[in-house]
């Protein structure tokens, strides 16, 4: 996509399209579904959604991935106390998936592992089921981390972050 044309599609890509595409009930489903998640293991999952991105990326070329690694700081999904945050982040200007780890749930993670997550994300937005296929990579992401950082009996994960999702 050349740079002009990509300029355009962000500049016209809100929040409004994240809305129209999973709508406020969607959003407050996968929130309640990333809540409940948390209940089973010790991990954070943070879901983010982008209408498009800043101009300013758009500008200097850089990718979703940039972003997706820029609000994974800025989210502070890096700041939990086992370092076991990740980070669901989807740009709809562009159909972009990315998943994002910390260091501690990564050394746990097989080598491709996220593709498997993101191919699984795509076919479900391909049929434009865009709330199931965030709901699937929650599941997967949870099954993760139910296998590494379970939680003892009795014990309760603090909810290091935020379970609403960050819509941009």
């Amino acid at each position: 996509m050349n740079r002009w044309w990509r300029l355009l599609v962000h500049r016209f890509s809100d929040d409004r399209d994240v809305r129209r595409a999973i709508g406020d009930a969607g959003l407050a489903r996968l929130e309640a579904r990333v809540r409940a998640s948390e209940r089973s293991h010790a991990g954070e999952i943070c879901i983010s959604i982008e209408g498009g991105l800043p101009l300013s990326y758009v500008w200097r070329r850089l990718t979703a991935r940039d972003r997706a690694i820029m609000l994974f700081g800025k989210l502070r999904v890096w700041d939990t106390e086992a370092n076991n945050g990740v980070l669901i982040y989807l740009l709809l200007a562009e159909r972009a998936i990315e998943v994002v780890a910390d260091r501690g749930v990564a050394r746990h993670v097989a080598v491709g592992h996220w593709d498997e997550v993101v191919t699984h994300m795509r076919e479900a937005f391909a049929a434009g089921r865009f709330e199931d296929g965030l709901m699937q990579a929650v599941a997967e992401v949870e099954a993760l981390l139910v296998a590494h950082y379970p939680l003892a009996e009795g014990q309760a994960n603090p909810n290091e972050l935020a379970d609403a999702v960050d819509v941009r």
